[in-house]
C-alpha cells in the first residue's frame, strides 16, 4: 500500500534536529511513497518560517528536493475538489483533505497526527511502539 506522507513526516524526515526524526527515518526504509503539492508546501512553509525552525528557502527547498531524490516517492496532484473532501470543522481542512485524498487514490495518510480520525490515517508513532498493530504502508 502507499502512503501519502502528512507535513509532519516530512518535517521529521528531513530535519536530523527533529524529535521523532529517528522514528521518521526507520519507518521510510522500504515503504511505497507518495507526496502532493500540499504536503510538499506545507514542508516549506513550516520550516522555513521565523517563529518554528527558521530555515532558509533555498536551504529548505535543497532539503526537499534531496528527499525526493533519496526516497523516490510517486507524486499526485492536489486532484480532489475541496468540497469532496469531508471536513466538519476548519482545524479539519487540511487533515481529512489529505486524508481523502489519500483515500481517492487507495493509499494511506501516513502521519504522526494522533487526533485524525479518518479510515485513511495511519498514524506512525502507533505502528512503531505497538507490537499489536501491523504497519499497511510496504
Amino acid at each position: 500500500m502507499k502512503c501519502l506522507l502528512d507535513v509532519n513526516i516530512l518535517v521529521a524526515a528531513i530535519l536530523d534536529s527533529h524529535t521523532q526524526h529517528r522514528i521518521a527515518d526507520k519507518w521510510l526504509d522500504g515503504k511505497a511513497l507518495v507526496t502532493c503539492p500540499l504536503s510538499e508546501t506545507g514542508f516549506l512553509r513550516v520550516v522555513t518560517h521565523p517563529k518554528i525552525y527558521g530555515v532558509p528557502m533555498p536551504v529548505a527547498r535543497e532539503a526537499l528536493s534531496d528527499f525526493i531524490s533519496r526516497h523516490e516517492p510517486v507524486f499526485v496532484p492536489d486532484d480532489l475538489k475541496a468540497l469532496k473532501s469531508s471536513a466538519q470543522t476548519s482545524e479539519q481542512v487540511t487533515d481529512f483533505y489529505l486524508a481523502d485524498l489519500a483515500s481517492t487514490h487507495h493509499m494511506k495518510l501516513a502521519t504522526f497526527d494522533t487526533r485524525i480520525s479518518h479510515h485513511a490515517v495511519e498514524v506512525i508513532s502507533q505502528l512503531i511502539f505497538s507490537s499489536r498493530t501491523s504497519c499497511l504502508c510496504g
